[in-house]
């Protein structure tokens, strides 16, 4: 009889140690997999900002083209992941038949240079602008010219009709 007796599950210490150590492992292995489980969200969740971040348009620099009487006239924008500069109308100035608007970048050396025309005739229009060209320029100025001789031109012929600063915007 004490063989039987022996042979059966040992009570006491021993057992109570056995089923704290089960309800232990447990408790690792279902802490394991929540873990696993909020690291795998945390980085589908990075990465989906991360593709919208991409997709939102990042403004590096900002001018506000002012006329003669200090109103603001025309909005201008720069984004560098698309390399152009975005330029919206604030007033309903346009040009006339026989003319049109030229954007012109001026340094702080006074050096000037075009960076286009303006050609539609719409509230917002995009120009092919590389960032680096903007490094150095601390002024926008828009002016008018005879339609087809602004490429040609170094300087614009006439007064700028609006004319504000370029400021970098800080990220």
């Amino acid at each position: 009889m004490l063989d039987a007796a022996q042979a059966g599950a040992p009570r006491g210490p021993i057992a109570w140690w056995r089923a704290a150590t089960i309800a232990c492992l447990l408790v690792i292995a279902i802490a394991t997999a929540t873990g696993v489980s909020m690291f795998e969200q945390f980085e589908a969740q990075i990465r989906h900002l991360q593709t919208k971040l991409q997709k939102t348009a990042q403004i590096r620099y900002i001018a506000i083209l002012l006329d003669d009487s200090q109103a603001p006239a025309m909005l201008v924008t720069s984004d560098p992941q698309e390399g152009s500069l975005q330029i919206q109308r604030l007033n309903n100035v346009t040009e006339g038949r026989a003319d049109s608007m030229q954007l012109w970048a001026l340094s702080a050396n006074g050096q000037l240079r075009s960076l286009g025309v303006l050609t539609s005739p719409g509230k917002t229009l995009r120009l092919p602008v590389a960032e680096k060209t903007l490094a150095d320029i601390s002024e926008l100025a828009i002016s008018v010219e005879d339609k087809g001789a602004t490429t040609q031109r170094r300087e614009p012929s006439l007064p700028y009709l609006f004319k504000g600063a370029l400021v970098q915007k800080a990220l």
